[in-house]
């Protein structure tokens, strides 16, 4: 056993007196040291139910022969953090969550771990120091949020975002503004939409960290401390069998993950965290491997923010399996890829049936032939920028017009609502990517008040900060290079016409290369926003976003 570094022999006389100090029996001793990872605090809705969650996982691994052991890792909650300086702290956090795991599980010699994550950057954090520690690991996320009721219908956080804009452009009352305050978001959970933590609890599945429904069986149901007591199970199986996270987080698992991303029409962050997480296994994953997988990966599922269902939803179609298996139907996947059930990908689908194909959409009627995502290239972004597809309206896939500049989201936030953004306008909000905000904020706010405005169809959003799994229209992010760094997006000037063409996969700026020469020439790059703290070590290391926004010494 690993953990016989710290309590077999004379040498470690003094460790075991510190185990005798927590109360641990011989008996307990004699058996593997099993990390329990829970991201457990009362600040964020999705993490207050992790407490019980990881009860159960210890019982599970208890009843496996395994010893039990639980430790923290911190979680911010993105929609509190929204719109104000607390959004520089949100991405950043997915690093610190992968150091600080790293170092406890590595410092005290754990013989396996159990992650419980459950909202944005905890899921690509832990998966990110599983791939570094690399021992026998499962995964068991905390579940979503049911969806709320407001008049009849479904809503979720990203209908409350909406609901303000609304209210600003005169079209919701102060009391339809309360209802919605009141009722979008009625249980503990990730907020009930596909954004980004629930896309990533459902890709843990399609990378085979996950047991079935870690993505889907919603927080508050019994099920979902079922599975926590599975996952303590298997852990002990994976210890049994020594299959580790780099056994299994292959470069053909994550290709998998990629192609579910397409099927389900994930959150925009992923292009963020499938690059991060690929980086720790060895895997230099190019984001334009997201268009050739969307190209043959047909657009299945159009949940909350691209449609009218939720994660409960899917959870009652079949799940993240059930799409899995329309997928293997046409050779999408690779079958062959060993997953935390001791089992192939392959094995576990086979049976797993599309329940509602109104919710999963069957291959023969997709909603489109091609992904969720896609990657567009051109002069203003060299390096690639992130669209979710499947939440843009058809009239908004090819666009043209001229440039709203603004050199951070607060000033575009007052533009938009002080009704000074028109049809056919693009708006530029730059200097907000992962060195320049730092920390590379989510442009919900700005997102939700053009879509609330009666702006969506109309008004696109350029930025190389990114978005909220709960934005929708022509929002186009992760622009790299990013302004901080010299990318073309600093040498956007106010009316210039800016082209999109989602379809073809381009994003131009309709300026001679000569102009922006010229313009380049009088670019200085800016002082930085954040000179001390976190922040600063942070935008110090951090690369563009087509690379993830890793952390790395060659920038």
């Amino acid at each position: 056993m690993k953990s016989d570094a710290v309590k077999k022999g004379l040498q470690q006389a003094p460790h075991r007196s510190l185990f005798n100090a927590l109360g641990m029996t011989e008996e307990e001793m004699e058996r593997p040291l099993v990390g329990i990872v829970c991201s457990y605090n009362e600040i964020v809705p999705g993490h207050m139910n992790l407490d019980k969650i990881a009860n159960a996982v210890k019982m599970g691994v208890a009843m496996a022969g395994g010893t039990p052991i639980m430790f923290p890792a911190i979680a911010v909650c993105d929609g509190i953090a929204m719109g104000h300086e607390g959004m520089k702290y949100s991405l950043v956090t997915r690093d610190l969550i992968a150091d600080s795991t790293e170092c406890m599980a590595k410092a005290h010699q754990f013989d396996a771990l159990v992650m419980i994550p459950n909202c944005d950057k905890n899921v690509p954090g832990l998966l990110m120091a599983a791939a570094r520690v690399n021992v026998p690991t499962v995964f068991v996320s905390g579940g979503p949020m049911l969806a709320g009721h407001v008049g009849g219908h479904k809503t979720s956080l990203s209908s409350m975002f909406e609901a303000v804009g609304a209210n600003a452009a005169g079209k919701m009352s102060l009391e339809e503004l309360n209802e919605y305050e009141c009722k979008a978001c009625p249980t503990c959970g990730s907020c009930s939409g596909m954004y980004t933590a629930n896309s990533m609890n459902c890709l843990t599945e399609a990378l085979g960290m996950g047991l079935k429904g870690n993505g889907t069986i919603p927080a508050v149901y019994s099920e979902r401390l079922k599975l926590a007591k599975h996952a303590g199970m298997a852990v002990m199986e994976l210890y049994r069998k020594n299959i580790r996270p780099r056994d299994i987080m292959t470069k053909d698992a994550i290709l998998n993950a990629l192609t579910v991303d397409m099927a389900l029409g994930c959150s925009t962050n992923s292009m963020l965290h499938l690059p991060a997480i690929a980086h720790e296994v060895g895997f230099d994953f190019d984001i334009s491997f997201a268009n050739e997988i969307s190209e043959k990966t047909p657009n299945l599922c159009h949940l909350a923010p691209a449609g009218p269902t939720y994660m409960e939803d899917l959870n009652e179609a079949g799940g993240v399996y059930a799409v899995m298996n329309e997928l293997r139907e046409v050779g999408l996947l690779h079958e062959d890829c060993i997953t935390v059930t001791g089992n192939t990908i392959g094995e576990n689908i086979k049976d797993c049936e599309n329940k509602n194909p109104q919710v999963i959409r069957p291959l023969d009627n997709p909603y489109s032939k091609t992904g969720g995502l896609a990657i567009l290239k051109g002069n203003l972004a060299p390096d690639g920028s992130v669209v979710k597809r499947s939440a843009v309206v058809d009239e908004m896939m090819v666009h043209k017009g001229p440039a709203r500049v603004f050199e951070c989201e607060e000033d575009a936030i007052v533009a938009i609502k002080g009704g000074k953004i028109v049809p056919g306008d693009v708006v530029v909000i730059r200097y907000e990517g992962p060195k320049g905000g730092p920390g590379m904020r989510e442009m919900l706010n700005p997102t939700s008040a053009i879509a609330g405005m009666g702006l969506g169809s109309s008004v696109a959003l350029i930025t190389d900060g990114r978005f909220s799994g709960a934005s929708r229209g022509a929002s186009i992010g992760h622009v790299s290079p990013e302004a901080a760094v010299g990318g073309p997006i600093a040498l956007v000037e106010e009316g210039d016409i800016i082209k999109i063409n989602i379809p073809e996969m381009t994003l131009e700026l309709d300026v001679s290369d000569e102009v922006l020469a010229e313009r380049r020439k009088n670019w200085t790059p800016r002082e930085p926003k954040v000179t001390t703290g976190y922040l600063a070590r942070y935008a110090s290391m951090v690369t563009s976003g087509n690379r993830g926004a890793i952390l790395a010494i060659d920038k």
